[in-house]
């Protein structure tokens, strides 16, 4: 593995998101003097916090898998995630809910899950879930460590026995279709391919290997950490703070000093001067490859997953029929992937994610209030409207989507809403991200692994990237990933673990559905 030559005593890591904080944990547990340089006021990035008169609303993921990756960051300096989060298993992970009136509770659970499956098609499906459960959890295995949690320098890196494992299990083949070769009916099939859209690819045309993101959500289990997802970031600043960083919030980077091809310092927009021996850049891939002053060749433009309008909404009632996470589908699917990768439509039968943060901490909400965070994938900038067109739409799909949700059993919830906070590609746009997409560049072939923007960047010897623009792409658990792997580029190793003179409590490991804490 390449790493940063010469000195790297003092990091400075620009951003301090999931990535940034698990980036700066690992240094700290290698012995590296790290400082944070974040432009907002607090920690976050993606994963932020805003107040809506009493209701506490997350800007970010809503989605929490794969916690014991969390807590490797805090291991490294001999803490952990149980001591700082409170992190309750949640069960069903999602409630999936269909166009025909039916409706089927995602467990984690293999036994729980293959009696709902039962219910819900019959014994034909469950016996196909079992064998389906059984893939996902051998696709996991063969993609883990070689794929996923590494570092590539050459796609020659990928000559591997678990290549050939991965191809023996059909990784190669298409997503839907390989699902489809465990289960027939539909509705199923939706439950265990969506997750493509978090890959910004179709199910038609995204590659089996991406099932993995559906063991993440549906074998390894769904968790809700309370006081929302912003406390992950928030104790992972805090314990960095106590490792020793230097924190520094409402610092923006206007320059780095990079005489002979290697950074001596970074330059705040206050003027302040950090001099360092490396750099590690957390933010969207153009504005570091602007500081950089270099992109690299590619031979052709990077592509864009598909963006998303957000309605947050504090209400004085909730609906019976929502568990903490809904995916509510409508009727098209196809035509759907079609619309918002292709032909830049907003979607005409949507499908959307419903999170009920306060089902599982009411503090989030003044008394008697409920949170209701309404997730609309729609096209990037790129492929769809402009950003500039949102300021009129916007408002007008706003109330669509209003008309939607109550058309789908949420009555009532126009009079419901007292407070609400609307998200559009403008407000991605605003925020910095490429095409308007807070998802980043998408997960086609071409653009996955070794053929992803790799998080060295040549001719700038002691820079690294982190994010979900690099390795190893986007999600919660790949994004805290890419900060381990950015600090692996440095140290040369993914740190050492610090004792803290008390044990290490243990944290859910995938495949365990766990416990309330």
């Amino acid at each position: 593995m390449r790493t940063v030559p010469g000195p790297t005593d003092h990091v400075v890591v620009v951003g301090a998101g999931l990535s940034g904080l698990a980036c700066a944990l690992h240094l700290l547990g290698a012995g590296r003097r790290v400082t944070v340089v974040e432009q907002d006021a607090g920690p976050g990035g993606r994963a932020g916090r805003v107040r809506l008169g009493g209701y506490q609303v997350d800007t970010g993921p809503t989605v929490l898998t794969m916690p014991h990756l969390a807590d490797e960051a805090f291991a490294a300096v001999g803490d952990s995630l149980e001591r700082h989060v409170e992190l309750t298993a949640l069960h069903p992970a999602y409630r999936a809910c269909f166009a025909d009136g039916t409706s089927l509770d995602v467990h984690t659970d293999g036994e729980a899950m293959e009696a709902e499956v039962r219910r819900f098609a019959g014994p034909a499906q469950a016996a196909g879930y079992r064998d389906l459960r059984q893939w996902l959890e051998r696709l996991y295995r063969a993609q883990m460590r070689r794929f996923i949690d590494t570092n590539f320098d050459s796609p020659f890196q990928l000559l591997h026995p678990d290549l050939a494992r991965l191809a023996v299990l059909g990784g190669f083949g298409r997503l839907d279709g390989r699902i489809g070769r465990f289960l027939s009916d539909d509705r199923l099939r939706r439950v265990f391919s969506f997750q493509a859209l978090y890959a910004g690819v179709a199910p038609a045309r995204a590659l089996a290997a991406y099932a993995v993101i559906a063991y993440m959500d549906t074998v390894a289990g769904v968790w809700f950490p309370k006081g929302g997802m912003h406390a992950l970031p928030r104790a992972m600043a805090d314990v960095a703070a106590a490792a020793g960083a230097d924190l520094r919030w409402t610092a923006e980077v206007s320059a780095l000093e990079r005489p002979a091809g290697r950074v001596r310092a970074v330059r705040l927009a206050s003027g302040e001067r950090i001099p360092c021996d490396a750099v590690v850049l957390t933010g969207e891939l153009p504005a570091a490859y602007r500081l950089l002053g270099r992109a690299p060749r590619r031979p052709v433009r990077l592509r864009h997953s598909p963006s998303a309008v957000i309605l947050h909404a504090g209400t004085d009632r909730t609906w019976p029929h929502l568990a903490h996470h809904t995916l509510s589908f409508g009727t098209a699917w196809e035509r759907t992937f079609d619309e918002l990768t292709r032909s830049g439509d907003l979607m005409s039968d949507p499908s959307l994610l419903i999170t009920r943060p306060t089902a599982h901490d009411p503090a989030l909400a003044p008394p008697g209030g409920h949170l209701h965070y309404v997730l609309a994938p729609c096209p990037n900038t790129a492929v769809g409207p402009d950003a500039a067109a949102w300021r009129d739409l916007g408002p007008r799909y706003r109330d669509r989507l209003v008309g939607e949700l109550e058309r789908r059993g949420m009555d009532g919830f126009a009079d419901s809403v007292q407070e609400e906070l609307l998200v559009t590609p403008l407000d991605w746009t605003a925020r910095g991200h490429a095409a308007g997409s807070p998802f980043s560049v998408s997960h086609t072939f071409a653009q996955t692994g070794p053929f992803r923007p790799r998080n060295l960047v040549r001719g700038v010897e002691n820079v690294v990237l982190a994010g979900c623009g690099t390795t190893p792409g986007v999600g919660v658990p790949t994004v805290l990933l890419s900060g381990k792997l950015a600090a692996a580029r440095v140290t040369g190793g993914v740190g050492r673990r610090v004792s803290s003179g008390r044990p290490t409590p243990a944290v859910p490991a995938p495949g365990r559905t766990g416990r309330t804490w």
